[in-house]
């Protein structure tokens, strides 16, 4: 899949840094959200975390069983829907599923809920187009030489978590406290110009179906220019990309505040 090849290697590179981050013990429950192939919860347990791990989507799930350890416990589940105890987890992730909710900020009162008094939630999110050209050259493509009359698909905005202060205010908002955010610098290598162009029409949903609806003319004028963009960081060998993504950490603390900003009942550890 064109995810697995060209996007896979990129998200990938934020794992280390977001186990860093949650500094976590081997035997530690730890709950992976929107697992997608399972990137996050193999390592996870790898490292010697009890792993469980959901995704909304069931073919998502029977693709992640194909190759991730039978040790690993997988079921569909929705993140802004949590069907688990209260305090069953020590550590819950979700490595670039936040941008696809329909709910976040219940998400992340979910997640909450789930944790143990000072369990650790952590989520990535990409950073703005000005932070990352593999972002900005296509979306300039597409604002520059798309059909008008071709808008994007309905979801939630992409870059909602691209700022410091909005990531923190969603983990502060749920209850979590200490939350703390990094934003790290990535390196995205691809094999040639038009990988880039590719990697969006065929590894992504919103902005590939906005590209897939494109009249024919319409396209062939993104692909070039998309293609132009990435050759100024053509070094003579893989297109070297600089991407950047937040990593948003939080705890939770024994006073459990989050039930009642939430408006809902708190539930004990």
């Amino acid at each position: 899949m064109a995810y697995d090849s060209l996007f896979g290697p990129l998200t990938q590179q934020l794992i280390p840094c977001l186990f860093r981050e949650l500094n976590f013990r081997q035997g530690d429950k730890l709950l992976d959200i929107a697992t997608g192939p399972g990137y996050v919860a193999h390592k996870a347990h790898d490292l010697g975390c009890v792993v469980s791990a959901i995704d909304i989507s069931e073919a998502m799930i029977a693709r992640a069983r194909q190759s991730l350890p039978s040790a690993i416990q997988l079921r569909v589940g929705d993140a802004e829907y949590l069907a688990f105890e209260a305090g069953a987890f020590d550590i819950i992730t979700m490595n670039f599923g936040m941008v696809h909710l329909a709910q976040p900020d219940k998400a992340v009162n979910e997640a909450y809920k789930a944790l143990k008094v000072g369990g650790r939630f952590g989520f990535t999110v990409w950073a703005p187009p000005e932070h990352s050209p593999g972002f900005s050259i296509v979306l300039r493509a597409i604002e520059t030489h798309g059909n008008r009359a071709v808008t994007l698909p309905e979801g939630p905005p992409f870059f909602r978590y691209g700022e410091r202060e909005q990531g923190i205010g969603l983990l502060t908002d749920a209850g979590f406290s200490s939350p703390r955010a990094r934003l790290i610098q990535l390196l995205w290598e691809l094999p040639s110009r038009d990988a880039l162009f590719e990697a969006f029409y065929r590894g992504t949903a919103r902005t590939g179906g906005i590209l897939r609806a494109q009249p024919r003319e319409d396209l062939d004028r993104i692909r070039r220019a998309v293609c132009e963009g990435a050759a100024r960081f053509d070094k003579g060998g893989p297109i070297e990309l600089p991407m950047a993504a937040w990593v948003y950490v939080g705890e939770r603390s024994g006073c459990d505040q989050a039930g009642h900003r939430a408006g809902k009942t708190a539930f004990p550890s």
